[in-house]
C-alpha cells in the first residue's frame, strides 16, 4: 500500500497550496487536485488488493463499475461496509471533491480524507 499512501500525502501537499479564509479554500482548483489525487490513492489501493488477491494487472478495472463488480466479488465476502465505504469515497472525492469542484469546508476535507486514509488501512 505504499503507493496509495504516496497518493495520499500527495493529496495533502496540494491542499497546502490553496488558500483559507474563515475556514473555507477560496481556490476550487487546488481543492479539485487534490481529491482526484486522493481518490486514485484510493484505486490504488483497491488495485493493490486485488492483485494480491490473484487479479492479474491486465484484470484490473478500467472504471468505476469495473471496480464495483470486483469489490463484490473480492472484498464484500469478508466486510461488506468496506464496499459501502468505496462508494461513499466515489461520491465524495470523485464526484463533489474532483469533478464538480463541492467541496470547499476545510473541516469536511479533513474528515474526507481521513476516511480516504482508513478505507487504505483496511484492506491492507
Amino acid at each position: 500500500m505504499r503507493e496509495a499512501i504516496r497518493y495520499l500525502n500527495n493529496a495533502k501537499e496540494i491542499l497546502k497550496s490553496a488558500p483559507i479564509e474563515d475556514d473555507t479554500y477560496t481556490d476550487v482548483k487546488y481543492v479539485q487536485e487534490a481529491c482526484g489525487t486522493a481518490y486514485l490513492a484510493v484505486l490504488k489501493a483497491v488495485d493493490e488488493y486485488l492483485i494480491s488477491r490473484g487479479v492479474s494487472e491486465k484484470e484490473l478495472p478500467q472504471s468505476v463499475e469495473g471496480y464495483r463488480e470486483l469489490l463484490k466479488r473480492y472484498l464484500s465476502i469478508h466486510n461488506g461496509k468496506l464496499t459501502r465505504e468505496f462508494e461513499k469515497l466515489y461520491k465524495e472525492l470523485h464526484i463533489a471533491g474532483y469533478y464538480r469542484g463541492l467541496l470547499e469546508d476545510v473541516d469536511v476535507i479533513k474528515v474526507v480524507f481521513k476516511s480516504a486514509k482508513a478505507f487504505i488501512d483496511k484492506i491492507k
